[in-house]
């Protein structure tokens, strides 16, 4: 998949209508807590300024769901990118409209705008045709820089492509790049780390990546899924008792491929989840009826350490545990460890494994944190991303 990006295009003098992904955390104050979505869309911006051109900025913020919340307008967002740009940011009230064509009409060459959330419209969501026209028509190129929303077919990132040439932004280019070849050309062995709560927000990944992968790693509240369908005794944790039959077949799968398949052997259990819970390390075997297993445990955390040694390929999409609690954080961070001191290309996931890749203090030592959650496990499925798809081809 070799789409355009910004290089591409002749942007002097053009008007460039960009869709970012600045549905960045706010505390309850509406001060930026994390603004590293901004920063991530900072070289693609740069580059369209540098080539004279008017950039309109726009990006959704929360789940207003089609109505105008003043709690998710983008004012603070406006006033981090004035901050880290060095320069004026005109943020407007709306994201059609007349005022807002009028606003864009009277642009110079070198000047930003920002328009209000889209999701103050319904019409986003629903990927409407006219408001989707509405957008395009402030524009004459379209950029999708926005990963993160890449696998909804909303107005803003699918339906715009019909009406405006698309092309990729820089932010775009290396999610479709490094991931990309990851799953059509990975330097061997390759490794898939998987964690989270739910096997069936992972069952289309593990398929594809099944016929990709030399090992799969699976940790997190899905592992207690699998180790269900071997007929261990699970306790209290959790477990997606309709995927149970087919976790099995999924063992299996791999096992007929010749695919090594880690499951924990150790776990920590909690008689309750929570922070102060009374915890201890037990088998797999030994989980207590009433008890919960919420991390994977010691020898587990080793075992798979030892096979994320011999990879030069990770992709790593949840964590191995309720790492948000400190008792339970450990496998996580072992996990991240492990990934940092591989010497592989390591690819995170967005989501929770990219936070706690961010919080443990390992981000800077990973080849590249997707910015997409749900796009990143999307695009491991090997699906074709609505907002990816309407992109030029080069």
């Amino acid at each position: 998949m070799v789409k355009a990006t910004v290089k591409d295009m002749d942007m002097k003098g053009k008007r460039v209508l960009v869709r970012v992904d600045f549905n960045v955390p706010l505390d309850g104050n509406r001060n930026i807590t994390d603004d590293t979505r901004i920063r991530a869309a900072l070289p693609t911006i740069k580059y369209i300024l540098d080539q004279g051109s008017k950039i309109i900025l726009m990006s959704h913020l929360g789940r207003p769901k089609g109505q105008r919340k003043e709690e998710f307008n983008l004012d603070p967002v406006a006033k981090r990118l004035r901050e880290l740009l060095k320069q004026p940011v005109l943020k407007l009230n709306d994201c059609i409209g007349e005022d807002v064509e009028a606003k864009i009409a009277s642009m110079k060459d070198g000047d930003i705008i920002l328009l209000e959330n889209l999701r103050f419209h319904k019409e986003e969501e629903t990927n409407d045709d006219e408001f989707a026209k509405a957008l395009a028509s402030l524009a004459d190129i379209y950029v999708n820089d926005a990963f993160g929303t890449s696998h909804r077919a909303h107005a803003s990132t699918s339906g715009v492509t019909k009406f405006l040439p698309g092309v990729a932004g820089f932010l775009l280019k290396k999610e479709i790049e490094v991931m990309g070849k990851a799953l059509s050309a990975p330097e061997r062995p390759f490794i898939a780390i998987l964690g989270g709560a739910k096997v069936k927000d992972k069952v289309g990944v593990i398929s594809n990546l099944i016929d990709k992968v030399d090992s799969l790693i699976i940790g997190g509240g899905m592992a207690y899924t699998f180790l269900k369908a071997k007929g261990f005794e699970i306790g209290e944790s959790i477990v997606d008792s309709e995927k149970v039959s087919l976790a099995g077949d999924l063992m299996e799968k791999a096992e007929n491929k010749g695919i090594k398949f880690l499951l924990p052997v150790d776990v920590i259990v909690a008689d309750k989840f929570a922070e102060d819970a009374v915890v201890k390390i037990v088998g797999v075997s030994e989980i207590p009826r009433t008890w919960q297993a919420l991390d994977i445990g010691p020898e587990t955390r080793e075992r798979f350490a030892q096979e994320i040694k011999k990879a030069k390929t990770i992709v790593w999409n949840g964590p191995m545990g309720v790492f948000e609690m400190k008792p339970f954080a450990e496998g996580t961070r072992k996990i991240a460890e492990a990934l940092a001191d591989s010497g592989a290309v390591t690819i995170v996931g967005g989501g929770d494994s990219a936070a706690a890749v961010l919080e443990m203090g390992f981000a800077g030592r990973m080849t590249h944190i997707s910015t997409g959650g749900g796009a990143s496990l999307e695009f491991l499925e090997g699906k074709v991303l609505p907002g990816i798809e309407g992109l030029k081809d080069i």
